[in-house]
């Protein structure tokens, strides 16, 4: 890639030999590029992203001099093309497209067919003696341009059009004959001048309107929203290039077309061109989604010589760029042209699997292989599929454009998704057609429904990005938008009902249909290999159970970081004797039911420790307050009233004697109260219960020749002289043990950092402590002073949309809170102790943000829910070679 040397140039020809995508944007640097490779580009011109950053310091308006340029420019174009601007006989029509440098599909403004006007459509029809064509471009153009520049509704200009196809009795655009074309672009004109202002005539200014309206797209709604969404910042894409490039049609004929393709499949990644086309159409109609378009394979019976063209240029395409390529061609009489290229959006799986197969294609290496695949996007690989055990029968089945399954309340409008979902509903956002500008339903719905479009239409290319399921071009619906509801069929569903939708079958049902969860294939795990070939931090697993210890096995997880005993405690079998040991009124009372729980807690921690044999298991003791295991006060309020009315004394006694038990036991603030360690020092028979269940566990493994490595925790720790304490315990259980059961047992003991005073006191805590595990959910929680219940459901949302926070403190880590107390509690602790094993075990442990955080910090591993192991993993191994590429 060739870069600018003179960055006051505001204009560059696409044969210029430049290709700098940061100052002439994807679009406009893969044209240049494209055209230096030797293929059939239309001529034409890129305006730089420094002009749009000029457009906006100079309060919206075109810098001085700027038209200047792009009239020199349009002068150069006319001779390089043999046509005129603005000139009936011989008209030269340009489009005037945006393009960001990180691509931004949809969400900039871009019109065609610009110089037409009411003399210049005449030329046109003369020039190609093709009237209807003429007059279907001029349509287009006002259509177009009215909606962009003037600010007319799109939908006025879709009813217009249906109303003339019902008037002539067509269904397709592309069945309506020359007068009708005519009377649709005179219709539109009269709607301008209605709604706004009449279109103007002369070219010049319809090109400088056209600039500006692209520049001032750049923060328009939509792409404000997808920059949020996609933390695109200002450093990597300032604003947006003005792309003009000559016209070339695909509305000539039967010979002549338009669609776009991918050089791999983007759902699955499979080789091969998989997109759509449309015969006599302009490309608006393919992504917008106007016309259910043709699959791209049709093209080799239909135009079977461009279609091998199209095979030979995305394989040169391919090879050049190294990456799956997203091609938007025009074909006019029978000649092919490329109108863009840039890397495809692939689906989270079409992602991995080419990326997998560029390895063993020799077209990149393992390590650019894992630079490439966002952990975020691996994360989206882990949606429902439909259970295809069910018997529900489909109403209605679609193109299947982004795959995944979902099941929410219909919904017909974007606002109507958000609005819902930030009431706790889960939408599926149905739509005709989805138009850039409904993106933020797209983030909001669980699924996206359309009637028309293929699979390269907005909805399917939008969904596919953010893995969301989807099916387009469903053509069995009718849909009402000002009734709120559609017919599929004799049926019908009204904006509330429930449906399903499987983006990988096309199948849309009715009501709620069992779901799976997925599993992962093979291209997922060998690329998660070379993932651990090159990550400095391990990934474990947050599991409490054996069967979640087998499934964090599965998923990759070289260690258990949290294992917590209180989940233990709640089984059927085990609540009942914990609840008599809370409502024992002595020690030798409560130390009886400890006993009884004793093996049921060496049981539970032998078949973790057997499941996860070979690698280590950190088992926290317990942590909440002891009321937690007792029934709700209102729940046995409302048992002791029916008692009374029953007469049941026995059982009322208890009830009440319970529900004393537990306002004995209430505190004003649990969370900061009698808990973990306080609990354990306060009652040492219940720690001392667990620990010994933890050594007598591991002995008898030790017997039977497993290898294990436990490791014993401790939760809520603030001071030191309590580790000391729990470490003597810990001691004296220990050596009793292994003396009764004549083996020597290698158990760890460490502690969680989870308060701001642990952190700072990890020094004097280190000298007891082997390890440290930051349990950054509460640590967050103590150093913002924050609830994460009531800040979730009251002010955060609040503080993220007035940039107070930039992100939620509770989904990725706090650098300058947080972060510090880490990094000083990890370099405390080991300088008392070199050797001190530290990782984390919040769910930040699963975010690939948090994990570069955890990286930079010198922690050795961290541990988060089993299904985001893989994720954790990837993220360590980008962490790791970005840090490498930085050093």
């Amino acid at each position: 890639m060739q870069l600018a040397n003179s960055p006051q140039k505001r204009l560059y020809f696409f044969d210029e030999g430049v290709s700098d995508k940061k100052l002439l944007g994807g679009k406009g640097a893969g044209l240049c590029e494209m055209t230096s490779l030797g293929l059939p580009i239309p001529p034409g011109f890129v305006i730089t992203t420094a002009v749009c950053e000029e457009f906006y310091q100079n309060g919206q308006k075109l810098p001085t001099g700027v038209m200047d340029s792009v009239l020199a420019a349009m002068s150069s174009l006319e001779q390089r093309t043999g046509k005129v601007f603005g000139d009936p006989a011989n008209p030269l029509l340009v489009s005037v497209r945006s393009g960001a440098p990180i691509s931004m599909p949809g969400m900039m403004d871009t019109i065609l067919n610009l110089g037409l006007n009411d003399q210049v459509v005449e030329g046109l029809a003369k020039l190609t003696e093709n009237k209807r064509f003429a007059y279907d471009t001029y349509r287009r153009f006002i259509q177009l341009f009215g909606k962009i520049v003037l600010g007319v509704d799109e939908e006025e200009f879709a009813k217009l059009l249906d109303g003339e196809k019902r008037r002539r009795n067509v269904a397709q655009d592309s069945d309506l004959d020359a007068d009708s074309m005519k009377r649709v672009a005179d219709a539109y004109k009269d709607l301008l001048k209605r709604e706004s202002k009449p279109l103007p005539q002369d070219p010049v200014g319809q090109l400088e309107l056209a600039i500006d309206a692209v520049f001032r797209s750049w923060n328009g709604k939509r792409a404000i929203e997808y920059r949020k969404q996609y933390r695109i910042t200002p450093e990597q894409a300032k604003g947006t290039a003005v792309t003009i490039v000559s016209m070339v049609f695909g509305n000539l004929g039967n010979d002549s077309a338009t669609g776009v393709l991918f050089t791999r499949d983007p759902s699955t990644g499979a080789r091969g061109l998989y997109g759509d086309y449309l015969t006599n159409a302009q490309g608006e109609d393919v992504v917008a989604g106007v016309r259910t378009p043709k699959a791209i394979a049709d093209m080799q019976k239909e135009l079977p010589q461009d279609y091998a063209g199209l095979e030979e240029i995305s394989q040169k395409l391919e090879s050049h760029y190294r990456e799956p390529q997203d091609i938007e061609f025009t074909i006019e009489h029978g000649k092919l042209y490329l109108l863009q290229t840039r890397g495809a959006k692939m689906g989270p799986m079409g992602a991995v699997r080419a990326a997998v197969d560029m390895v063993h294609e020799a077209l990149i290496s393992k390590e650019e292989a894992l630079l490439r695949i966002p952990p975020e996007q691996l994360e989206q690989l882990l949606h429902p599929r439909v259970d295809p055990a069910h018997k529900e029968i489909p109403i209605s089945v679609g193109v299947p454009a982004a795959p995944g399954a979902a099941s929410g309340k219909v919904v017909f409008d974007a606002d109507t998704a958000v609005a819902w979902t930030k009431n706790g509903e889960k939408v599926i956002l149905v739509r005709e057609e989805t138009k850039p500008e409904d993106v933020h339903g797209f983030f909001a719905a669980q699924g996206v429904l359309t009637s028309r479009g293929g699979k390269t239409s907005h909805a399917a290319v939008v969904a596919r990005g953010i893995g969301k399921p989807c099916i387009v071009g469903c053509a069995a619906l009718t849909i009402y938008q000002q009734s709120r509801l559609m017919r599929v069929g004799g049926a019908a569903i009204n904006q509330g009902d429930v449906i399903t939708i499987d983006g990988s079958s096309g199948n849309v049902y009715a009501g709620v249909v069992p779901l799976l969860q997925p599993e992962l294939k093979n291209e997922v795990f060998e690329l998660l290999a070379w993932a651990d070939e090159v990550k400095m931090l391990g990934v474990w697993a947050n599991a409490d159970t054996p069967e979640a210890a087998a499934n964090a096995r599965k998923m990759g997880a070289e260690g258990i970081g949290l294992a917590r005993t209180e989940r233990m405690f709640n089984a059927e079998d085990r609540l009942p004797l914990v609840v008599s040991m809370i409502m024992a009124s002595t020690e030798e009372e409560r130390r009886y039911y400890l006993d009884k729980l004793r093996p049921l807690q060496k049981k539970d921690f032998k078949r973790i420790l057997q499941e996860m044999h070979d690698l280590p298991v950190i088992i926290r003791l317990l942590d909440p307050p002891l009321h937690e295991f007792l029934p709700r006060t209102d729940d046995m309020l409302e048992q002791i009233k029916k008692l009374q009315q029953h007469g049941e004394e026995k059982q009322l006694v208890q009830a009440k004697r319970m529900l004393d038990k537990a306002r004995n036991l209430a505190e004003a603030n649990p969370m900061l109260g009698h808990r973990g360690v306080r609990l354990g020092l306060t009652h040492p028979e219940i720690y001392e219960m667990q620990i010994t269940a933890v050594m007598e566990a591991t002995a008898e493994l030790v017997k039977e020749g497993v290898n294990v490595k436990p490791k014993i925790m401790i939760p809520q720790v603030a001071l030191h002289q309590e580790v000391r304490m729990v470490r003597e315990q810990f001691e004296r259980v220990k050596l009793l043990v292994e003396t009764r059961e004549g083996v020597k047992l290698d158990v760890k003991f460490g502690t969680m950092i989870e308060t701001v005073r642990a952190a700072l006191d990890a020094d004097e805590i280190a000298r007891y402590a082997e390890f440290f595990s930051f349990g950054t959910n509460d640590l967050s929680q103590a150093t913002f002073s924050f609830s994460r219940e009531d800040a979730e459901a009251k002010f955060l949302p609040f503080y993220l949309e007035k940039g107070v926070l930039t992100d939620n403190p509770f989904e990725t880590l706090d650098e300058k809170g947080v972060g510090k107390l880490i990094k000083m509690a990890v370099e405390a602790g080991r300088a008392t102790r070199p050797a001190l094993e530290v990782g984390i075990c919040g769910e930040h442990g699963g975010d690939p943000r948090s994990i570069y955080l955890c990286h930079k910090a010198g922690l050795n591993y961290v541990s988060a829910s089993a299904f985001r192991i893989p994720v954790a993993r990837l993220a360590a191994a980008r962490m790791a070679l970005l840090d490498k590429q930085q050093n």
